[in-house]
């Protein structure tokens, strides 16, 4: 076994009694360290040097979190918890080359495609990003959603499985913006910037 191997072993068995915390501050695969940013103990992100994600960025308990396709989290972005956003799927290559698969070198049917998130998107619990997602800024997806790749509007409400936009944010946050009016200048900021 290699040192490596035991060292993902080990902390997997140690993680039973751990328990789920944020810690705050993350530094980024390039090296920049985003002291707003928060990450939970839980989280596992698979190929951190090919994420880049902005400052003030939420990332709750017990997601995957799957850069090696190439992964854009935007500012104050917030993914609950139990969500999986992938970059790559093996599931049809798997398939298709059945217990083979592991002695090939070049599979056909692996997918690998780069993902984003704009700002201030929110993602909610138990959701699954595919492969090849962008998602517009502002935009929610509502829990137990199953997004499939392609590219979303700005602002987009996203729900089901698989995923349809089925409102747009700015609705919800009108009537919040009207009851406090002081709050528009924030929102105009990085909603309209």
């Amino acid at each position: 076994m290699s040192w490596l191997s035991f060292l993902k072993r080990l902390r997997y068995r140690l993680s039973a009694w751990v328990q789920p915390r944020m810690l705050y501050g993350f530094s980024r695969g390039d090296g920049a360290y985003l002291s707003r940013t928060r990450v939970s103990n839980m989280t596992r992100i698979e190929h951190p040097d090919k994420l880049m994600v902005a400052d003030n960025v939420y990332i709750g308990h017990f997601n995957m979190i799957d850069a090696s396709g190439g992964l854009q989290i935007g500012e104050g972005c917030q993914i609950t918890n139990y969500v999986s956003v992938l970059t790559h799927s093996s599931h049809v290559a798997i398939r298709l080359y059945g217990a083979e698969y592991l002695k090939q070198q070049q599979h056909i049917g692996y997918l690998r495609k780069a993902s984003s998130l704009g700002a201030y998107c929110f993602i909610g619990p138990h959701s699954v990003l595919m492969p090849g997602v962008a998602l517009g800024k502002g935009s929610l997806v509502s829990a137990y959603s199953y997004v499939a790749a392609g590219h979303y509007p700005d602002f987009a409400i996203l729900s089901g499985n698989p995923a349809q936009v089925t409102g747009d944010t700015r609705q919800l946050d009108a009537r919040w913006l009207a009851e406090h009016p002081e709050l528009l200048a924030f929102y105009e900021a990085w909603a309209h910037g």
